[in-house]
């Protein structure tokens, strides 16, 4: 047991494995494709409803502001202008929202299909164990996970910066210009930003997905043992089965051995193969092998034979094709008709003579 307890895992996960950890959640996942997918989606959704968004929230302050004043200020009233507020801010950045869910849902959806697993949101103690939290926060993971994080600051801010930079005269016309033009230099500006750093985070997502896939296929790892005993549990224990198949062949030889006494006659190699053979010309079209076998059961079968006055024809090279070729229980191959027909005539005049 020390041995199989140390025993390193080099094996690749069986689909058995792979099956039990995906009902489980366990699934190769990267955070960063959902970060890339959200940012990138959300900038081209802002390209292409930001305007549409801009003129409606122009349309609704100026409709609020102008009937602001008229407006009798009861309970009802502001209720009824909360609710068509409400009402219309869903309108307006509900598409908007759309876009990023979907985009979530199909960043997971691509790297590991449709899963659904209680087992990944049940409560466990290990998860508020101080000792295993400590470990977490010390492990391989959080140290690839920090690095991650410094490198995305640093790209945020060397993006940002050389975008901002680039566009930095501009800033100084913002103050001859109306609020339109500020608000659409601003998001025109926000969307390129977020345009070069989402391509890049596209970059780091693949990156990270192949570092995940391969800290998941490291974890499933298994033992020689463990393959060993999966596949007792699944198939069976080895030993047991060769019993099983040993007593099912004992059996089907009893079974066989039975029907002997039923047989017309017996063709036989003088030592090494017996086949039995037993026609009735009312019920079969052919005759019909009803046991077979080599050394000691085809001995055995001949002495069955000899008990219940069977014939024992020996014809060698007759005796080897119905060997080869006759399933007991079976009839005959039509190659071997006219010749087990000349022996059966030959028994036939036997039992006359007799």
């Amino acid at each position: 047991m020390a041995e199989e307890s140390y025993q390193e895992r080099t094996e690749r996960a069986t689909p058995k494995k792979r099956k039990e950890a995906r009902e489980k959640g366990n699934v190769p996942r990267s955070n960063e494709v959902n970060s890339a997918a959200i940012l990138l989606i959300s900038s081209l959704a802002f390209i292409l409803f930001g305007k549409h968004m801009f003129n409606s929230v122009q349309i609704m302050m100026h409709d609020i502001y102008t009937d602001f004043s008229t407006i009798d200020l009861t309970v009802n009233n502001i209720t009824q202008m909360s609710k068509n507020a409400g009402i219309g801010f869903a309108f307006l950045i509900g598409p908007f929202m759309l876009c990023l869910i979907i985009a979530g849902v199909a960043a997971n959806v691509i790297q590991s299909g449709v899963t659904f697993s209680m087992q990944s949101i049940q409560p466990k103690l290990e998860k508020i164990n101080p000792i295993a939290g400590f470990k977490r926060l010390f492990s391989m993971r959080s140290f690839v996970e920090f690095i991650k994080n410094i490198i995305k600051m640093i790209i945020i801010l060397v993006i940002g910066y050389t975008t901002i930079k680039s566009e930095f005269i501009e800033f100084f016309d913002l103050a001859n210009q109306d609020v339109s033009q500020i608000v659409g230099f601003i998001g025109s500006l926000s969307i390129k930003l977020f345009l070069r750093i989402g391509f890049i985070f596209i970059l780091l997502a693949i990156m990270d997905y192949a570092y995940q896939k391969y800290e998941y296929e490291k974890n499933l790892k298994m033992t020689k043992q463990e393959i060993k005993e999966e596949y007792k549990q699944s198939e069976g224990d080895p030993l047991i089965k060769s019993r099983i198949r040993s007593i099912q062949r004992e059996q089907a030889r009893r079974r066989m051995m039975s029907e002997v006494p039923k047989a017309d006659l017996v063709i036989a190699n003088p030592v090494h193969l017996a086949v039995a053979l037993k026609f009735n010309p009312e019920e079969m079209s052919a005759p019909v092998v009803v046991a077979k076998g080599m050394r000691k059961i085809a001995q055995k079968i001949k002495e069955i034979a000899q008990q219940h006055n069977i014939p024992i024809i020996e014809k060698p090279i007759v005796a080897r094709l119905l060997y080869k070729s006759a399933e007991v229980g079976h009839e005959i191959p039509v190659e071997l008709y006219q010749v087990i027909a000349e022996i059966l005539a030959q028994v036939y005049q036997m039992k006359k003579k007799v």
